[in-house]
């Protein structure tokens, strides 16, 4: 009775241990998601302030993105040879510099490259966090625990928007940029008490704190040896990712497969929204303070519908959820794109175009945005799981630099409805790619996942 009650503590404990680690390790995510909701009230101000045209303003939005692609390139290296740790640590450095930077700029040119900044710790980030959790996640929790991930994103965009609309009454853009910083030196004291991967220590040739780690980490002594086991059976042989990539076809559909995910994840139109909100809600007919407190609902309602993702990734499966999310984005975003191709439009059809919008990001919230990271982070080898979602990772940020870049031309050219009808057609195609290719790794092992896609099973079964 004693020792069911010690195990039972020490279970609890462990578990809040695990959580917290996880959880720390997702602020990565708030940092991200203030950084991308910002420029969204900031950049009326800034293009008032340094006159700037609606090119100059792309340029200003996709810099980040920029620096966020060089970022995601050298974080396989610096993850690998530095560790998961010290790559966020380097992050929130760069968060915390690039913010500051951005509150002094002088002209649209020392802005730019304040955004590359902090794009290199965004980049950094974005891969380095969920890898780590996906590491130190035990197997029936990982696709929360990175759905939580996303859920500090989507926090951190909602504080950002808000932030915006109260700062926006007095104009304050400078503000605006710099509050960023806060929360990031908070981050950065944060992540120096993280314990390193046990996968990364492993790897290092540290097993006597690889299985402390996980003892923290796990408490039991039969999980922590069958987990310890399970990882050093697959790194009996070093990373070797581009050799791999080259001789091994397996890896490369793994590869392919999460740089086809990211693509998709960019092209839904979420950050589309994210950047550019005000400029949709003025094509919907809102003006001033409302477009701000519009933004400002489209975090929030992003912010609650993540909660859909975590409470059923781990329940219903990765592909039902990511289907769901497909048809809702499909229907919001094509009903917005058609009401707003009306031209003038009465009061209660702007509420309805807003309503439709609504939808669109509570379809992208509760699957997309969080499972797309989640799959990515589960369907790497580990002999070649750097290098993979390295790719991913630098594949998403050329992607949004590409949406950031061309999105007001296109709005310029197409109008309204036109654009939003063809981001709802490109997630209709996702709907059916999801279908044919994407797994479903619900409580399945990363090993096992691993020897699935070794053996050459069909991407859609690898989790089987």
């Amino acid at each position: 009775m004693n020792i069911a009650a010690q195990t039972s503590t020490a279970s609890g404990s462990t578990g809040e241990h695990s959580f917290f680690t996880g959880g720390m390790a997702a602020l990565a995510g708030l940092m991200f998601g203030l950084d991308i909701g910002v420029i969204s009230g900031a950049l009326g101000f800034i293009g008032t302030a340094f006159h700037a045209s609606d090119a100059a303003k792309e340029w200003i939005v996709s810099s980040m993105m920029f620096g966020a692609a060089l970022g995601a390139l050298a974080a396989g290296v610096l993850s690998f040879r530095l560790g998961r740790k010290v790559s966020l640590i380097l992050g929130a450095i760069l968060f915390v510099i690039g913010s500051l930077l951005c509150a002094a700029a002088w002209s649209i040119e020392s802005l730019i490259a304040a955004r590359v900044i902090l794009g290199l710790a965004i980049g950094i980030a974005t891969f380095t966090a969920p890898l780590y959790i996906s590491e130190i996640s035990p197997p029936e929790k990982r696709g929360s625990m990175i759905s939580t991930y996303q859920l500090m994103i989507t926090i951190g965009i909602l504080a950002a928007f808000i932030s915006d609309t109260l700062f926006s009454y007095i104009g304050a853009w400078r503000w605006m940029l710099g509050i960023v910083a806060v929360p990031g030196v908070l981050f950065l004291i944060g992540v120096t008490r993280l314990p390193n991967s046990p996968r990364w220590l492993l790897m290092r040739g540290k097993g006597r704190e690889a299985r402390e780690v996980l003892t923290q980490l796990r408490g039991n002594k039969q999980r922590v040896d069958a987990e310890y086991k399970e990882i050093e059976e697959q790194l009996r042989r070093p990373q070797v990712g581009w050799s791999l990539f080259r001789a091994n076809s397996n890896f490369r559909r793994s590869v392919f497969l999460g740089i086809a995910l990211q693509i998709i994840q960019q092209l839904t139109g979420i950050n589309v929204v994210m950047y550019y909100a005000p400029r949709i809600f003025e094509a919907a007919g809102f003006h001033g303070h409302m477009q701000l407190w519009g933004t400002a609902i489209v975090g929030l309602v992003n912010v609650l519908a993540t909660f859909i993702a975590i409470g059923f990734v781990d329940r219903w499966g990765r592909r039902p959820v990511l289907l769901s999310g497909f048809v809702v984005m499909v229907l919001g975003m094509g009903i917005l794109g058609y009401v707003l191709n009306l031209g003038h439009l009465s009061v209660g059809m702007q509420i309805f175009a807003v309503v439709m919008l609504l939808l669109f990001i509570t379809g992208f919230a509760m699957s997309a945005g969080p499972l797309i990271w989640v799959l990515c982070s589960e369907v790497q080898p580990t002999k070649g799981r750097d290098f993979g979602i390295a790719a991913s990772t630098l594949t998403n940020w050329v992607a949004n630099f590409v949406v950031g870049l061309t999105f007001l031309s296109m709005l310029n050219s197409w109008g309204s409805g036109l654009t939003f009808g063809f981001y709802a057609l490109l997630n209709a195609l996702f709907f059916v790619f999801t279908i044919y290719f994407v797994p479903e790794t619900k409580g399945v092992t990363l090993e096992h996942i691993e020897a699935n896609l070794m053996a050459g099973k069909p991407l859609r079964n690898i989790g089987a």
